[in-house]
């Protein structure tokens, strides 16, 4: 029981890795779909198709030996938590694929980032999951090196302009993302801490399914009225909407896993690792090499995740 209790007090930065790298892939999928789609239908496309991919990983966990249990108890509060989690999350997909038409995919990632300072606010107020200095610490490196990559890369453009242009639409709708991902986190995290006494591994599963049943209803709702023409596209591109689906899955489980282990500001913040992936995928692509201000902000990342590991 020490070992297995030791274990998870670690397990959740492995799997916090593993969906950063999976939400990577599931952003670059969902980035193709704009065009076909518009941002609604690409947002759409992860929960709807990443549903059934849900639904089996429940089946597996309930049918493997060293998870099955019973079905959890799930109360009011869990189901208040979850939709908090849930619509947040919505909303932050859609003003982020919005943020990255606006400029481009590493961009409108970068800015949704800003959530880790949001997150670490909102899990204090609300769940009263006060972060400790370390974890300011990296979350304040982290946010300074998103900033920093953040900033518009145009040959003998003046510092003034760079400013104006860091404070436009794109910067804007990137914020937006930014707070539907932090209510989405304090969300997730307040239901999972309503089940007591179950495995992080079902919290996570259930979290996930509950979730994306949800968001495919509501969202799929509105496009059905407002949109046909979005749930027609995403259909036609079956197979990016799969891949779109499978990696938010992958990524969704891992989320809702990590916060049933640990505080929301952690796993935001640790999360935060998902830019310099989204770097590597963009400069892979594009064949582009890093400005200096780019490689100081992808070492300030680098840094926050150092100093978050450090105390850990």
């Amino acid at each position: 029981m020490a070992a297995t209790a030791s274990f998870l007090s670690y397990a959740w930065i492995p799997i916090v890795l593993w969906a950063s790298l999976a939400q990577t892939a599931r952003n670059a999928a969902q980035r193709s779909l704009v065009a076909q789609a518009g941002t609604l239908g690409a947002t759409l496309a992860r929960f709807q198709y990443g549903l059934p991919f849900a639904a089996i990983w429940v089946a597996v966990l309930h049918a493997l030996p060293a998870t099955a249990a019973a079905i959890p108890r799930f109360g009011a509060a869990y189901f208040g938590w979850l939709m908090l989690g849930a619509m947040g999350q919505l909303a932050a997909t859609a003003f982020m694929l919005a943020a990255m038409k606006q400029r481009n995919f590493v961009i409108g990632v970068a800015y949704s980032k800003t959530d880790a300072l949001q997150v670490a606010l909102f899990g204090a107020v609300f769940l009263a999951e006060l972060p400790g200095w370390l974890t300011m610490l990296a979350i304040g490196l982290a946010t300074a090196g998103v900033v920093m990559l953040s900033l518009p890369q145009k040959p003998g453009a003046s510092p003034a302009g760079e400013v104006r242009a860091f404070g436009g639409l794109a910067a804007l709708l990137g914020l937006a993302s930014g707070a539907g991902f932090a209510f989405s986190a304090v969300g997730y995290r307040g239901a999972a801490l309503q089940l007591p006494g179950v495995s992080p591994w079902l919290i996570g599963a259930w979290g996930v399914l509950w979730a994306q049943a949800a968001q495919t209803l509501v969202l799929g709702g509105w496009l059905a009225v407002k949109s046909p023409d979005a749930l027609r596209a995403t259909a036609r591109a079956w197979r990016v909407s799969v891949i779109a689906g499978l990696a938010g899955a992958l990524a969704s489980i891992g989320w809702f896993t990590a916060f049933a282990l640990t505080t929301a500001a952690n796993v935001r913040a640790l999360g935060m690792v998902e830019v310099v992936f989204s770097y590597l995928v963009s400069r892979r692509f594009l064949k582009e090499k890093l400005s200096r201000l780019e490689q100081a902000g992808l070492l300030l990342v680098l840094a926050g995740v150092i100093a978050l590991c450090a105390q850990i």
